[in-house]
């Protein structure tokens, strides 16, 4: 079946970097749009960027000008480029992919942004 997998949450300072990635296994046939969520606890999920198989990018407001989202179509893996990270980006993301025109999602991986 098919599966998402994220890896490079960890710890980090602020102000400073990280790079998530989420690779796309199994049987695909094909691979829409890819893209990232974060869900902080007691808050509500939301967008931070998502990429389309033509590339088109969306960011969330409040991560414009810091992250940067990118994909790999031969590896079927999405990135994350996270720079200038602060507090408030403390949170697990998760990516998610349109695969085989079915929604799927990782397990997520947790980010925490503290000195």
């Amino acid at each position: 079946q098919v599966q998402l997998v994220e890896s490079g949450g960890g710890l980090v300072q602020p102000g400073g970097s990280l790079r998530l990635s989420c690779t796309a296994s199994g049987m695909i046939f094909s691979i829409n749009s890819m893209g990232w969520y974060r869900q902080a606890p007691r808050k509500d999920h939301e967008l931070v960027a998502a990429i389309t198989s033509g590339g088109s990018i969306t960011y969330a407001d409040s991560v414009k000008g810091r992250f940067t989202i990118a994909r790999d179509n031969a590896k079927n893996t999405v990135y994350l480029e996270m720079n200038s990270l602060k507090p408030e980006d403390t949170a697990v993301y998760y990516c998610n992919a349109d695969i085989n025109a079915k929604l799927r999602w990782g397990q997520g991986t947790q980010v925490t942004v503290s000195s």
